[in-house]
């Protein structure tokens, strides 16, 4: 069981490391509003992933390319509009305004909603993870169990800590603020336009 714990602990590390809209939109939301309010976001993963790797799971073997173009362009759109809002939030950013106020519980799913559209998570765990999980839970449940502990345990931990890296950051000063922002309504939208371009290519 060991081995497959320490497997996901590393992989758990890559998923959290990778530069994507979930990282993003937590950056954003701990810079606008607070790395406390932020922080409930970072379970997304627990509500977004059970469809991601039961579909993942069951279309492993291959993936037709009308779904990828789909999951690519809804995907696209969805972080567009996340980099529109961003967008704006920048435009209007007032340096002596104090934070938003804002319910832990719609980040959480505008989160598990933007890590839900992103391709990444599905090829991550059609071409990666999935085929350790199937191999550890073949062996024995408790090397699946063990595996999907350490993945995420430490993704949602890493994630954590961006979240509160940036938050901190943010006392900074309101130009920092924006600055952060800015960075943030930048990388959304290119995000946003690579998955609709790999939407129009795949397949």
């Amino acid at each position: 069981m060991w081995i497959y714990l320490i497997q996901g602990v590393g992989y758990g590390l890559a998923a959290a490391s990778q530069p994507g809209p979930l990282q993003t939109y937590l950056v954003t939301q701990a810079v606008t509003r607070g790395w406390r309010r932020t922080l409930p976001a970072v379970f997304a993963p627990l509500l977004s992933d059970g469809p991601i790797i039961a579909l993942c799971l069951l279309a492993l073997s291959q993936i037709p390319p009308w779904v990828e173009k789909i999951l690519y362009t809804a995907g696209g759109l969805f972080v567009l509009y996340l980099a529109w809002g961003t967008f704006k939030l920048w435009q209007n950013f007032e340096t002596q305004t104090p934070l938003s106020p804002s319910v832990g519980g719609q980040n959480i799913f505008k989160a598990a909603l933007t890590n839900i559209l992103n391709p990444n998570p599905y090829f991550f765990w059609m071409l990666v993870t999935g085929p350790i999980l199937i191999k550890a839970w073949r062996a024995d449940p408790l090397n699946g169990v063990g595996f999907l502990a350490g993945f995420y345990l430490t993704l949602i931990g890493s994630l954590a800590a961006i979240t509160l890296v940036f938050g901190l950051a943010s006392r900074l000063g309101g130009k920092f603020n924006r600055l952060l922002l800015g960075a943030s309504a930048l990388a959304l939208l290119c995000f946003g336009l690579y998955q609709l371009w790999q939407g129009v290519v795949s397949g």
